[in-house]
């Protein structure tokens, strides 16, 4: 019996800064909120065949499990690689964690 399709969305890493990013309806975001959430299985695999042809831009396109609620509308990331990468670089210096840093 195949598995159900939870939702989703497309991610890849910037091809010249590095940074993860996520697909829109209408192109990328470095905001996982503001990603396009795909529930419909065929749609997604639609989407991530455009993103991958995106070479100019991106580079290892693939899709990531995501939860949604009525609560939170925002997808908030369903794998501990995915909270990891959402939040950026380790390094409390650069990118997307830098404003958190008190330091």
């Amino acid at each position: 019996m195949p598995k159900e399709f939870t939702p989703k969305v497309v991610t890849a890493n910037h091809l010249l800064k590095g940074d993860v990013i996520y697909q829109t309806e209408t192109g990328w975001t470095r905001s996982l909120a503001k990603a396009e959430v795909l529930t419909d299985e065929a749609h997604a695999e639609l989407r991530l065949i455009e993103a991958s042809q995106q070479t100019s831009q991106i580079i290892g396109a693939y899709l990531a499990d995501v939860e949604t609620s009525a609560d939170t509308p925002a997808p908030e990331p369903a794998h501990f690689r995915e909270v990891f990468r959402a939040t950026g670089p380790s390094n409390y210096t650069h990118g997307k964690q830098e404003a958190l840093s008190d330091v």
